[in-house]
């Protein structure tokens, strides 16, 4: 990640891809031996990801508080689908842990949320920011002419 850009930009991926919101919710703090393990395998599948970028991850966001939350890019909803059913990586044997573990006790909450973007069907601006988000995984134009407002960028094709 660089530094702040001064000034007004805005992302543009040529293709598609899926956004992925994912993430936890620790409902017993006091229980760490049930939600850390999931926060630790979370970090090993990100590093697994950003080690293997013809996996389809084009990188993401997390934050943490009481409730866990990381914003994911990828290239299609098929390569994410697949990361997930790979028996020889991070995310199944991590999951089948998990429901073993800890399951429906109520330790922890998961979700995610999926969603297929097509091209012209977003908009973003980025003012005095570092890359982040969408603007860390595709590129950067500056903001400016038709693409100085959410119309202009939403409408261009």
């Amino acid at each position: 990640m660089t530094g702040v850009m001064q000034g007004r930009w805005t992302a543009q991926a040529e293709e598609g891809f899926v956004v992925f919101i994912i993430g936890m919710r620790i409902n017993r703090w006091w229980m760490v031996h049930r939600w850390l393990p999931l926060i630790l395998a979370m970090a090993r599948m990100i590093r697994e990801l950003s080690l293997q970028p013809e996996r389809g991850f084009l990188g993401g966001k997390t934050w943490f508080g009481r409730t866990i939350v990381l914003i994911q890019y990828w290239r299609s909803f098929e390569d994410l689908d697949a990361y997930s059913k790979a028996r020889d990586l991070q995310h199944l044997p991590a999951w089948a842990d998990f429901n073993r573990k800890v399951g429906n006790d109520g330790t922890v909450g998961v979700y995610h949320e999926t969603y297929r973007i097509r091209p012209g069907d977003y908009e973003n601006v980025f003012v005095n920011m570092p890359p982040t988000l969408l603007g860390d995984c595709a590129t950067l134009i500056e903001a400016k002419g038709a693409l100085a407002t959410a119309r202009g960028r939403i409408e261009q094709v």
